[in-house]
């Protein structure tokens, strides 16, 4: 089954000028640590029981994200913050990406939204999306006479 997922052009720019200026920066230079948005990485897949959906979320709190499902889509916003304990700006170099993201899944009405799950563990959020009974592949067995 094919997913659709809503493609944002601007976070793809904003992204694209983040790595070029990664290229063209000196060897020591410090980057704010606030990003344009991040995109967390995501794998999705599918079985006789529903979708499952794998979200990379290393560094963020279970209690920064929010998790919607309304009029098929799903959707997940949250915010890694950077931290600076040591309350000094010596960082030689960050290459994680700090800020806002936003993810956003066209989902079949075979989803029961009643039923969908999120588990969040070692940095990798779970989000289960049964199939509604009736959406569920059912083998019918033929009788020989």
């Amino acid at each position: 089954m094919a997913m659709l997922t809503r493609w944002d052009p601007w976070r793809e720019l904003a992204r694209m000028q983040e790595d070029l200026g990664r290229v063209f920066d000196d060897r020591w230079s410090v980057r704010s640590g606030e990003s344009v948005g991040w995109t967390p990485a995501v794998d999705i897949y599918e079985d006789e029981e529903g979708l499952t959906l794998r979200f990379e979320l290393a560094g963020v709190e279970p209690k920064d994200v929010d998790i919607r499902f309304e009029n098929g889509t799903l959707t997940l916003k949250g915010d890694r913050k950077l931290e600076r304990e040591d309350k000094r700006d010596n960082y030689h170099r960050i290459e994680r990406q700090y800020g806002s993201f936003t993810r956003g899944f066209s989902l079949p009405a075979t989803v029961d939204a009643e039923k969908i799950k999120a588990e969040s563990r070692n940095g990798v959020l779970v989000v289960t999306l049964p199939k509604k009974a009736e959406a569920k592949p059912k083998s019918i067995q033929v009788k020989v006479s």
